[in-house]
């Protein structure tokens, strides 16, 4: 599963990162650190434990809650837990009607993402293009 807005998911101990294009395209600090942190990300992402998938303006607005939404699980099911990053600190859910809605918006996602090789390219380019 991917995690939406800029939260990480772990995932049988692996990380997996998912991001809108605009979360990519804001700038922190100067062309110089952006690039860094751009590289930063596909170096990141080349690691076998690491995925970075970039959801492109061109795949059409994508509504979530607007919230980064880890998902938390492993091989004991029931010990599934979703973190909101809310206004008033972070939110744990962990029952199972909320849990599918979350795993159904998180697939959501996974499915309009680049893959993880388009994704690096994606995130190459920008980083070219400061």
């Amino acid at each position: 599963m991917a995690s939406a807005g800029t939260g990480w998911t772990l995932r049988s101990r692996c990380l997996s990162k998912g991001d809108h294009e605009a979360a990519r395209r804001m700038r922190v600090g100067d062309r110089a650190t952006v690039r860094a942190q751009l590289q930063h990300l596909n170096d990141i992402g080349e690691l076998h434990h690491v995925t970075i998938t970039v959801i492109p303006f061109d795949n059409g607005p994508f509504h979530t809650s607007g919230q980064g939404i880890d998902y938390f699980n492993g091989p004991v099911t029931q010990l599934d837990t979703v973190q909101l990053d809310t206004d008033h600190g972070a939110e744990l859910i962990d029952s199972p009607a909320q849990l599918e809605r979350y795993r159904l918006i998180l697939d959501r996602l996974q499915q309009a993402a680049l893959s993880s090789a388009k994704s690096r390219d994606f995130i190459a380019q920008l980083a070219q293009d400061l």
